[in-house]
C-alpha cells in the first residue's frame, strides 16, 4: 500500500460533491478495526464528456493542509479498453480490475457504484444502473487475464455472456445459444423442453424423456450452471 505523501494526511472517508454519499478508501485503521478488504467502487468523470464515466476501486483517501481531497485509485477497464477489444461473450456491464494506480481529485468522482463477482451479478434479480460485475484481472502493459481459461458453453464453445439468453439440454445438460440451434429467441421462451441435437439421435430418442420448463427471470435471461472442462 502507498504511504501518505509529506504534507497530507490519510483520512478514512470523502463525501461526494453536491451529494450525501460516503466514499470510503482501504485505509489501515479500517481494515484493521473493520475488517474492510477493498475501497468503494466509484465512477470518475472521464475528460471526454462524450465517453461513460470511468469506473475505479478507491485504495486511499488523502487530504492536504488546504483541504484538497485526492484519491489514489486502481482503475476497471471496459472490454473495448483492452487490447484485443470487446468480444462475443463480454456482457454489457462486464469489466476487468486492472493493474493500472492513478492519483485523481476526489472532485472527479460523480457516483458510486457496485462491481460484484460474476457470480453474484449472474443471481442479482433486477441488474441497476450503477451494477456491474468482474471475472478476469488484466495487465493493462501485456492484455494479460487471470484466469487465462474459463468455462465454455454451447457448440460455439464460448463463455458465458450473462446478457443473452441460453437453453439448457434436459440430456448432456450444457447450455445452448438459441441461434446456435437454429432457433429465434422467440421460439426459445416457449419451449417445454430441449434437447440438443447431439442428444437427439436415435437410441437417446427412445428413452423417456424428462420435461424441462426453461426458468426465465424478468430480463429474459436463463442462467447456466458451471460446467467443467
Amino acid at each position: 500500500m502507498a504511504k501518505t505523501r509529506p504534507g497530507r494526511k490519510d483520512v478514512d472517508s470523502y463525501t461526494i460533491r453536491g451529494t450525501n454519499k460516503i466514499v470510503r478508501g482501504e485505509s489501515y485503521r479500517l481494515r484493521k478495526c473493520l475488517g474492510f478488504a477493498a475501497g468503494d467502487c466509484v465512477l470518475m468523470r472521464p475528460s471526454d464528456t462524450s465517453k461513460p464515466p470511468y469506473v475505479a476501486r478507491v485504495e486511499m483517501i488523502e487530504q492536504d493542509n488546504r483541504n484538497n481531497v485526492k484519491v489514489r485509485v486502481r482503475w476497471y477497464y471496459r472490454p473495448e479498453e483492452s487490447i484485443g477489444g470487446r468480444r462475443q461473450f463480454h456482457g454489457a456491464k462486464e469489466l476487468f480490475l486492472s493493474d493500472h494506480y492513478d492519483v485523481q481529485s476526489a472532485h472527479t468522482i460523480e457516483g458510486k457504484c457496485v462491481v460484484h463477482s460474476f457470480k453474484n451479478y449472474t443471481k442479482l434479480e433486477n441488474v441497476g444502473a450503477e451494477d456491474y460485475y468482474c471475472r478476469f484481472e488484466y495487465k493493462a502493459a501485456s492484455g494479460a487475464f487471470t484466469p487465462d481459461r474459463v468455462a465454455v458453453y454451447c457448440k460455439c464453445e464460448m463463455p458465458y455472456n450473462p446478457d443473452d439468453l441460453m437453453v439448457q439440454c434436459e440430456g448432456c445438460k450444457d447450455w445452448y445459444h438459441p441461434a446456435c440451434m437454429g432457433m429465434t429467441i422467440e421460439e426459445a421462451k416457449k419451449l417445454d423442453h430441449f434437447v440438443c441435437s447431439e442428444c437427439s439421435s436415435d437410441d437417446d430418442m427412445k428413452k423417456p424423456q424428462a420435461t424441462f420448463s426453461a426458468s426465465l427471470g424478468a430480463d429474459g435471461k436463463v442462467e447456466p450452471k458451471r460446467r467443467k472442462r
